[in-house]
């Protein structure tokens, strides 16, 4: 008798950098979530697909929940929250070294209510030693009822076959909702934007990262199977826009060489990237601006 397949969804839930974009591409084996260390990286949900002989997992990738003080904030939030009732599972990421406070209890009131089991994942558990690791998930299940509780490390790699183990005992069921050869339902210019945003994250000062915004001017396949992209990254004040091109454009440079090579990996052909960096005030609070530079809710 031939097994059935299980298939379902999953969503990625927690508080800003707890390596939410780290474990999703650890799970699928690529880069697709940008990463960074600094917080609120994700800033639309993203969709990946994992596929085995087991059946199928669809991935939902979420901001870090947080207290919105801006219009992108807002979206951000109610990006997080719009998974919840469509998933099977969801995992409750947290970082063994954190106390339980009000971005713990955002994800806690989030959840309130809702009838779709809830995993807790340690993550970064290799940073700690098995104490702390406990201290974290006593803390964590005083205030909620999880239904398994996980300790792993997306960077290092480790407890992930466990972790994908868990996530197929929680699903029905069913059939592929996409192909087994497809592992992300975003568009090649969603990733070449992401890819993009997250070198200026990485390369920019404190102040300036949150008030990034990329659009992709032009997308074109060239003959030879390379492509050719221009890209715009948006700023926030005129003062930053020096700041983003940098002395001499270095920083530009720089931003563009590190996006272009991580494309060309991601596109296996050349590409010949340009950027150019506009200025648009205030943009965060600005509900218009936060939809057109490509923050929908899907």
């Amino acid at each position: 008798m031939t097994q059935e397949k299980k298939s379902g969804f999953v969503t990625l839930l927690g508080r800003p950098n707890v390596g939410k974009s780290t474990l999703m591409n650890a799970l699928i084996g690529q880069k697709i979530a940008i990463t960074s260390a600094k917080a609120q990286t994700t800033r639309n949900r993203i969709e990946t697909v994992y596929t085995d002989e087991r059946g199928q997992i669809v991935f939902l990738d979420t901001p870090g929940v947080h207290k919105a003080k801006n219009k992108l904030g807002d979206f951000m939030v109610d990006a997080a929250r719009s998974t919840l009732d469509e998933v099977d599972l969801i995992l409750w990421l947290a970082e063994p070294s954190a106390y339980f406070g009000e971005g713990e209890a955002l994800v806690r009131d989030m959840l309130a209510k809702r009838k779709t089991p809830v995993a807790l994942i340690i993550n970064k558990a290799d940073t700690v030693g098995e104490e702390a690791v406990a201290a974290c998930r006593a803390r964590f299940e005083q205030e909620y009822d999880f239904c398994e509780v996980l300790a792993v490390s997306a960077l290092k790699e480790t407890g992930l076959d466990a972790l994908m183990d868990l996530i197929f005992r929680h699903l029905p069921e069913g059939p592929y909702y996409y192909d087994p050869e497809e592992v992300t339902t975003e568009t090649m210019r969603d990733i070449a934007a992401e890819i993009i945003r997250e070198k200026a994250l990485r390369n920019l000062s404190e102040e300036i990262p949150h008030g990034i915004a990329v659009t992709i001017e032009q997308m074109k396949e060239r003959e030879d199977g390379g492509f050719d992209i221009e890209a715009s990254l948006i700023c926030e004040k005129e003062s930053h826009k020096g700041i983003v091109i940098g002395k001499g454009a270095s920083m530009i440079k720089k931003i563009g060489t590190q996006a272009r090579l991580d494309i060309e990996e991601m596109t296996e052909s050349p590409v010949n990237l340009k950027l150019f960096v506009k200025v648009r005030k205030d943009w965060r609070n600005d509900a218009r601006q936060v939809r057109s530079f490509g923050y929908k809710k899907k």
